[in-house]
């Protein structure tokens, strides 16, 4: 292959095959493949673009200078606060489309959102830094982008349920999972020895991930019964 099928394919194919996974867990009420797919791009165009852009005026200086030296810490941060709501937008799409009642439909499009948005990453990092950086980022970066807007996914779920009013204690647990992954990941390219909170903080995004997927998959059990029940007794 050459160069740039490389990194599309490295780039693209992990984040689907998650992708695949976690739509197909989905047994009860599997979404429109439709918004699944159209949510994914979001996340890799609108979402990406509009990250980039913010992140270029606030780390890079452009249009103003930024507000801040730009040291690990503040360029982690502006990455937390920037790209969670920006991969949200394409949460929103389906949220707003009536697609979500639960929280295994905001996992399902929380994931879709991250990976795309993973997925292009990638590929933009490839292009500027070589094939090996997509290669290694491949298989670590969409279960993190994937995992922190999975809680905000599931968050509008569980809004769309009425059992949460306010979002923000989902957004504020992604921004700072996100911002502290990226603090590590920075301060790990000048002392390794911080690669082992990577693997630490990895584990944990599993684990959310993992658990999210238990409390879906048991809420959606509980109302197949119920649903089964009622039509039963009509």
């Amino acid at each position: 292959m050459d160069v740039l099928t490389t990194l599309l394919f490295f780039a693209y194919a992990p984040a689907l095959a998650i992708l695949w996974y976690f739509y197909h867990k989905d047994k009860y009420e599997p979404e429109p493949k439709r918004y699944v797919i159209t949510t994914f791009l979001l996340g890799a165009t609108l979402s990406v673009g509009i990250a980039y852009i913010l992140e270029s005026i606030l780390t890079i200086g452009g249009l103003i200078q930024p507000i801040l030296p730009t040291t690990a810490f503040y360029v982690a941060l502006v990455a937390g606060l920037v790209e969670e709501p920006a991969k949200a937008l394409a949460v929103r799409f389906p949220y707003k489309a009536g697609q979500m009642d639960g929280i295994m439909d905001g996992l399902v499009y929380g994931v879709a959102a991250g990976l795309g948005f993973a997925a292009t990453e990638n590929f933009l990092y490839g292009l500027g830094w070589g094939v090996a950086v997509t290669l290694t980022r491949a298989f670590l970066t969409p279960f993190a982008h994937g995992t922190w807007t999975a809680i905000i996914g599931v968050g509008y779920g569980l809004k769309a349920e009425g059992k949460v009013d306010s979002l923000a204690q989902f957004y504020a647990l992604a921004i700072l999972l996100h911002f502290t992954w990226d603090y590590f990941a920075f301060l790990s390219a000048t002392v390794p020895a911080y690669n082992i909170m990577l693997i630490f903080l990895l584990l944990v995004n599993l684990s959310i991930l993992r658990y999210f997927l238990i409390l879906g998959e048991e809420e959606d059990r509980q109302r197949f019964w119920y649903y089964l029940v009622r039509r039963g007794w009509r």
